[in-house]
């Protein structure tokens, strides 16, 4: 796993929060779990799209460092593991919307890409 060559330097609790749920594939992580509440890896990995696993798989583990979603495991053969937000994780998801109808006053789409998560925003109201 990758790790950083400094320490963070947090000086304020927006720092933290973008530090927790930004970027590119953290908030698209929580908005899919927020959406479909349990996934197994490969599921996530399919809503998802374009993510590689390694991707994947560092972003959960940082998420899951973080106390954002929750990793289930179960005694069965083959393993089945899932994944949900934690009361963390839910708790953002507000927070995400508003930044989405914020974005959504300046953005304007023009590709088809957007992820289905995002098509029920209403932000597009």
């Amino acid at each position: 796993m990758y790790k950083k060559k400094l320490p963070p330097d947090i000086r304020c609790p927006l720092e933290y929060g973008l530090e927790i749920f930004g970027g590119k594939w953290k908030s698209r992580i929580i908005c899919v779990l927020a959406a479909k509440k349990n996934l197994r890896y490969s599921q996530l990995r399919k809503e998802m799209a374009n993510i590689t696993d390694a991707v994947l798989a560092t972003t959960l583990k940082e998420l899951l460092q973080s106390g954002m979603i929750e990793r289930k495991s179960y005694d069965e053969i083959p393993p089945r593991v899932e994944y949900s937000l934690s009361e963390k994780g839910k708790s953002v998801v507000p927070i995400l919307q508003d930044i989405c109808k914020w974005s959504g006053l300046f953005y304007k789409d023009t590709n088809d890409n957007t992820m289905t998560q995002c098509q029920k925003c209403d932000y597009r109201s």
